[in-house]
């Protein structure tokens, strides 16, 4: 399979209930092959949170998942809507997929729910990336199911976002 470009990437919203069989099962298993298999996480990846939060799914022209995030709703993780799940397929990677997906997350939950910032647990190592699109590091570093994490707030007013 050859790295797909941002071009050929056909996104979607979805709420949990109007996913079709095949794109969540590819959205699952692109989420246990990254978290959990590439990671060597074991940890309970479906949780209480995929069924009241939006879902972005980034389809290749073949239509398999290669990117996808979850959007969790204000007061069920954070009191701000939080953006997790952030997963990228290997051989989608280069060419910033990661950060086009996070704006779009952004953009989805300003419009949802304007004014009310977005906090993250991000993984560590992506916190320079975070930053780039005006994620600011609340907090000390934690480790989160064996992997360093710390909690980032985006606020709607970052120059970096707009």
């Amino acid at each position: 399979m050859t790295m797909p470009s941002q071009a050929d990437i056909q996104w979607h919203w979805l709420a949990f209930a109007e996913f079709d069989i095949p794109t969540l099962f590819d959205y699952l298993k692109l989420r246990q092959d990254v978290f959990i298999i590439e990671q060597n996480c074991v940890y309970p990846d479906l949780d209480d949170l995929d069924s009241p939060s939006w879902h972005l799914v980034g389809q290749n022209a073949q239509g398999k998942v290669v990117a996808a995030l979850r959007l969790v709703p204000p007061g069920l993780k954070y009191a701000e809507p939080s953006i997790g799940r952030v997963v990228v397929a290997p051989i989608a990677r280069q060419g910033g997929m990661g950060k086009r997906l996070v704006a779009e997350g952004l953009r989805q939950s300003a419009q949802i729910w304007p004014g009310l910032g977005n906090r993250i647990g991000a993984q560590a190592h992506l916190q320079r990336m975070y930053q780039s699109l005006g994620f600011e590091p609340v907090g000390e570093p934690y480790d989160e199911d064996g992997i360093l994490h710390v909690d980032m707030l985006w606020s709607p007013h970052s120059t970096a976002a707009n």
